[in-house]
């Protein structure tokens, strides 16, 4: 039976509960115009999700079914009950900008006469436009969303100039981060251009502009007055900016983070460090552990919550040697993680080494919280036996302070290729645990399961829905090494900074080539095999488990010939993890060697201890496979994965280069 008709049923017996799940489940398999009209209406009738009648109106609207039925209703049921809230904002930033200096047109269109409007989706700032003209609706708009979809700040020559920028949320990022003309001892507002004036005028209903016309940075050009860009502000209004100083970059001026991610372990993340390191509108520092940020900005804060006086302040202060941005920070009511964090970087030389600090805009945090392993976990849900991921790492981040109070947050991720990565990782591992334990500490650093990780570790897959990837790419190490200049040039893009000469190098604290190992642009990284840590049944048990990564993402299979994979397959590939398993028995070995074997408390000789041993490695090498086994089932289900609210996830966006930069051929 079609849900459509188990739906009528519940329907016809008053069960209007199931009903609504039913009539929602013929939405989304898909039915004819007649059962989609009829089970959107059920659904706003009987109090189903609201969006999924209101998106389905929508289309069947603009496919030509029903209009004389659906527009009355939506009219009616969207648009007539926030009627009074549309057309009161708009009279208000009207009456705003007709007050308004740097905005010369007053001929303001009556509401009743703009040309389109806009049908409330939500209470997040959602609206899908109506064209009456053209009797249709237009795309989903959502004024307040996270993203900036445009490199603003490429050019800081000349004051910015913005064409038809209807986002709220890119208004106030205009706004928050270009700094004030006083500040800067320059003529700097932000001229925004509109090519329309019925649709700027239409747009008001739906924008809030009080908060970005009191500081009178912005000025409005609506059409042809684009001509008067840049104005002359000295001949036309008589202000003279050029008799101001320029002003050190306040603390709260900085709102914009840069989150430079961790995807994994010998990732090639040093390598995107230093080239941007020194560049003029970026505050950066090398990675640092997350846990050492996190002490930082609590030392901080103890020193200045601790402090009774601005003399104490200094005093508890005095390795910054920077009494203004001590007292900047002392008298700021409601200091917060992020504050601290921004003091840190504004103060330190390192981070500030290349910053320029007359620059038209407030420079960028750049921050790479490290962490020694990122580590993933599997989880199946009982129900719907949807693979959950976990990630211990990242939950500590998405609850961090430190994140959560930057009001705009741009993500960038490398990717290196898995094996490559792994190989490097085994490599480091080893080398940790045998330098741990020839210190002679009672170290307990060992080679984990390193396979496993990697093919767990799905950093590149993200939730849509989360504040911290809303505004996120992920680039390749291996494109930033091929074709430097194409890919940092699209990566500044996206970031929304300008393409400078300081990313044509690597440096660290304004120190070229800081680390000759990792030979700079050379690209001999990128064909490394590590064949001492890593072997091809590994391997290929790798790229099987990132298939789908290696599809999306332009990598060529090395080692997964294409063939199918069964349970009888997965064991042959464990049983061949000779490698991975060489350095965790030897590492094991010498945490067993520190345990002291003793039978009834008393000590056994040497050979039997060695025996116990021995015996105990085979066990936990035991308990490896097992795992492996268990969990590589898990994902021969499929590699489809969940959040913890069953929410799908889905692919980062890859970082796309322009063809007419490269240098050489893109890498596969």
């Amino acid at each position: 039976m079609k849900p459509i008709e188990i739906a009528r049923k519940f329907a016809a017996m008053g069960g209007t509960e199931d009903a609504v799940k039913s009539y929602q489940i013929a939405l989304s398999q898909g039915c004819g115009p007649e059962e989609r009209l009829e089970a959107a209406a059920y659904n706003l009738q009987y109090g189903g999700d609201y969006q999924v009648s209101y998106t389905t109106f929508v289309q069947l609207f603009n496919e030509g079914h029903f209009r004389e039925d659906i527009l009355p209703l939506m009219i009616k049921v969207f648009y007539e009950p926030n009627l009074k809230l549309l057309q009161g904002r708009y009279e208000r930033n009207c009456k705003l900008l007709k007050k308004y200096p740097y905005f010369f047109r007053k001929d303001f269109l009556p509401f009743e006469e703009l040309p389109f409007c806009f049908f409330p989706y939500d209470d997040h700032n959602g609206y899908v436009p109506f064209y009456p003209e053209e009797e249709r609706f237009g795309e989903f708009v959502n004024f307040g969303n996270p993203v900036i979809r445009r490199n603003f700040f490429k050019d800081l020559e000349n004051p910015i100039l913005a064409h038809d920028v209807y986002s709220q949320y890119e208004l106030e990022y205009l706004h928050d981060n270009v700094r004030k003309s006083e500040d800067v001892a320059r003529e700097n507002h932000v001229y925004l251009h509109y090519t329309d004036w019925k649709t700027f005028c239409t747009y008001l209903q739906c924008l809030n502009l009080r908060p970005l016309l009191e500081d009178e940075k912005l000025v409005f050009l609506l059409e042809d007055e684009v001509q008067q860009y840049p104005i002359d502000f000295k001949a036309r209004f008589g202000i003279d900016y050029s008799q101001y100083s320029v002003q050190p970059v306040r603390i709260r001026e900085v709102t914009r983070l840069i989150w430079h991610t961790q995807l994994s372990t010998h990732n090639g993340g040093d390598f995107f460090n230093e080239i941007f390191d020194s560049h003029p509108n970026l505050l950066v520092m090398p990675s640092i552990m997350m846990s050492n940020a996190k002490e930082i900005v609590e030392n901080l804060q103890s020193g200045m919550e601790s402090a009774q006086t601005l003399k104490q302040a200094m005093e508890n202060y005095a390795s910054w040697n920077n009494p203004r941005a001590v007292e900047e920070l002392y008298r700021m009511k409601g200091r917060t993680d992020k504050d601290y964090l921004v003091a840190f970087f504004l103060q330190n030389e390192m981070a500030a080494v290349g910053l320029d600090r007359e620059s038209r805009i407030t420079p960028a945090v750049f921050f790479q919280p490290h962490f020694s392993n990122i580590v993933y976990s599997l989880s199946v849900e009982e129900k719907t036996e949807k693979t959950v991921l976990n990630a211990a790492n990242y939950e500590e981040i998405r609850k961090s302070a430190i994140f959560r109070n930057f009001k705009y947050i741009k993500t960038f991720t490398p990717m290196r290729r898995f094996t490559t990565s792994h190989g490097a990782t085994v490599k480091f591992m080893y080398a940790s645990a045998m330098s741990a334990n020839e210190e002679g500490g009672d170290s307990t650093t060992v080679v984990s399961d390193a396979v496993s990780e990697r093919v767990f570790n799905r950093s590149f897959m993200i939730d849509p829905d989360d504040r911290l990837y809303k505004d996120s790419i992920l680039v390749r190490f291996e494109d930033g090494k091929l074709n430097g200049k194409a890919t940092f040039t699209a990566l500044v893009a996206f970031l929304d900074l300008p393409y400078t000469e300081s990313m044509t190098y690597c440096s660290e604290n304004g120190k070229l080539d800081p680390h000759p190992e990792t030979k700079g642009f050379d690209p001999a990284p990128i064909y490394r095999t590590y064949d001492d840590y890593v072997n091809d049944n590994e391997r290929y048990f790798i790229e099987y488990f990132l298939r789908d990564a290696y599809e999306y993402y332009g990598y060529d299979f090395q080692y997964y010939d294409g063939a199918p994979v069964d349970e009888e397959r997965l064991k042959e590939l464990i049983a061949e993890f000779t490698t991975v398993n060489h350095y965790i028995r030897e590492t094991w070995m010498k945490v067993f060697e520190k345990a002291k074997v003793s039978v009834n408390g008393e000590r056994i000789d040497a050979e039997a201890e060695k025996k116990v041993q021995e015996q105990l490695l085979d066990e936990q090498m035991e308990k490896f496979d097992a795992n492996r086994l268990a969990n590589a089932k898990i994902l021969m289900r499929g590699l489809r994965f969940v959040n913890k609210r069953s929410q799908p996830l889905r692919m980062m966006k890859k970082l796309e280069l322009d063809p007419a930069l490269l240098e050489q051929p893109l890498y596969h």
